[in-house]
């Protein structure tokens, strides 16, 4: 017993050693340039070392969009239809902007994945993303058919929302070379910028 649990915990501390590794090495070099041999120099073990824990680089990659999934729809699960809307839409943005700050590279991750034609979460797109913007739009939709936010096609408002929140990881280096350096976080300004938008667009 008292051997099997420090063998645990390094089986532990390695996956999640190769999983942060990937991370790096899909969010910079795409699905289709990433190796094994990559991934394994970034986590600091031997390729067969990795072999052991996954037999594949789409196995690695599976297992990141999973977990990142699970991830980047729980913002959207937050917003809550009893709250009062405009700020309930705002604390979308905001909760957006912040996984951006904080998770650019799985943000990095997952628009590869698209870009790619989805052929590793096309069935999760249409299936339960799918599923979660269709009951959160009857709810905006409500909202709106009630006068309590203005006339907009909630769809295309939250496609908006994810452009315009997305953008600042996806888009990092060229959002900071194009503020340049003395222009502070760039976060900031952003989250006081769609904040005013959102709040006109939506004030009946």
């Amino acid at each position: 017993m008292t051997s099997h649990l420090p063998r645990t915990r390094i089986q532990r501390r390695n996956r999640r050693a190769i999983l942060d590794a990937a991370l790096a090495v899909f969010s910079q070099h795409g699905f289709r340039g990433a190796t094994l041999d990559r991934i394994a120099a970034e986590a600091g073990l031997s390729k067969p070392n990795l072999l052991y824990y996954f037999p594949s680089k789409e196995a690695i990659h599976e297992t990141l969009l999973a977990g990142l999934l699970e991830t980047w729809l729980d913002p959207l699960r937050a917003l809550d239809p009893a709250g009062e809307p405009i700020e309930e839409i705002l604390g979308y943005v905001r909760r957006k902007l912040a996984m951006s700050r904080d998770f650019p590279r799985e943000s990095r991750l997952f628009a590869n994945e698209i870009l790619q034609g989805a052929p590793r979460i096309g069935p999760t797109l249409d299936g339960e993303l799918k599923k979660l913007v269709d009951e959160k739009a009857a709810v905006i939709a409500g909202w709106s058919g009630e006068g309590r936010i203005a006339d907009v096609d909630p769809w295309h408002l939250i496609f908006s929302i994810w452009a315009l929140t997305q953008h600042y990881a996806d888009f990092d280096v060229q959002v900071r070379a194009v503020l340049g350096p003395d222009r502070g976080d760039p976060f900031d300004g952003a989250e006081r910028h769609l904040v005013t938008l959102f709040t006109r667009l939506l004030t009946p």
